[in-house]
């Protein structure tokens, strides 16, 4: 799948704010009452966000597990999201799975220690990191700077963007078209609530999860969905008569894990691990079976400056 490049919007702030309440993930169609949100990049450099990523990694034998302040010894805690595929979701056996999860758990792994995961909204889900109530939060986090006063992340997995998505019959095209008085679901404390927010400078319409936007927006109470790319893929079915007719890559802010600021021992650990699945194939495989035709951006590569890709295994 090719995407078009976000050069129209590299200037432009893309913002997000932390909202430090749990939203109750209900599936109900009442929309979220809005959050404060903040300009979330103001004053960072768009060129160089690349001075996140480690040069290097901790080679993975030297990693002392009993040191890396797990809640439960020998288990990572993890928050996700239930129902955001094929990023991650449950599965119909009751499974926790995705592409992000798949990935940790890989990584996992390769540190010989168990992930333990439990579903949470995203608006709560960085607080609830930086508050030790888990360990790790999976869920396709773009690592904005704002982001990064609140809580720590690992080296980058995966690369950010966005889409905009309509009924087939919209006149609604891209993100140019999302203008005046038409009404934008995003779904609350994400970077497309703060986009649509402070970029755009609408008021859109939030919701405490993904199924609940795509609900609304197919049932015609929100005449479009700002969403993140793969949950955006996860969801949309050409049945209902709505398509993603926009995509739109951001390199400039990568999508990690998150951990407790203060906790670097963990940090250190999973981005020893990411780099161990990066280069023995791992990730690589993970992305054909999960994202298959993906093109990988030219600007950007997973895991530390030095780590090798390595080809998918299968």
């Amino acid at each position: 799948m090719k995407f078009a490049t976000l050069a129209r919007f590299a200037a432009v702030p893309v913002a997000i704010a932390l909202a430090t309440s749990l939203v109750a993930c209900s599936g109900e169609s009442t929309p979220s009452k809005p959050s404060a949100s903040a300009d979330a990049l103001e004053g960072s450099d768009q060129v160089s966000l690349s001075k996140y990523t480690t040069k290097d990694t901790t080679p993975i034998e030297d990693i002392d597990v009993t040191k890396l302040g797990l809640i439960t010894d020998g288990v990572i805690s993890v928050g996700t999201l239930s129902d955001a595929p094929p990023s991650i979701f449950i599965d119909d056996k009751g499974n926790f799975t995705g592409f992000d999860n798949e990935l940790l758990k890989a990584m996992a792994e390769k540190l010989d220690l168990e992930v333990e995961f439990a579903s949470t909204d995203f608006a709560a889900l960085l607080a609830q990191v930086q508050n030790k109530k888990f360990d790790v939060g999976s869920s396709s986090i773009s690592t904005t700077d704002a982001r990064r006063e609140n809580v720590g992340f690992t080296n980058g997995y995966d690369f950010g963007f966005m889409a905009t998505v309509a009924k087939t019959d919209s006149d609604i095209k891209g993100i140019a078209d999302i203008k005046g008085d038409v009404r934008v679901a995003v779904v609350q404390g994400t970077v497309q609530d703060d986009y649509v927010t402070n970029t755009l400078g609408l008021e859109p319409v939030r919701f405490a999860d993904y199924n609940t936007a795509y609900q609304n927006l197919k049932n015609g109470q929100v005449d479009a969905w700002v969403a993140p790319s793969t949950q955006a893929e996860g969801l949309v079915k050409e049945e209902d008569g709505i398509a993603i007719v926009e995509n739109v890559i951001n390199t400039q802010n990568f999508v990690a894990f998150a951990v407790n600021s203060d906790n670097q021992a963990l940090t250190d650990a999973l981005n020893s691990a990411l780099d161990a699945v990066v280069a023995d194939g791992t990730w690589s495989t993970l992305v054909e079976e999960w994202f298959p035709g993906r093109e990988m951006p030219t600007d950007w590569k997973p895991g530390s400056a030095a780590v090798v890709v390595g080809k998918a295994t299968k």
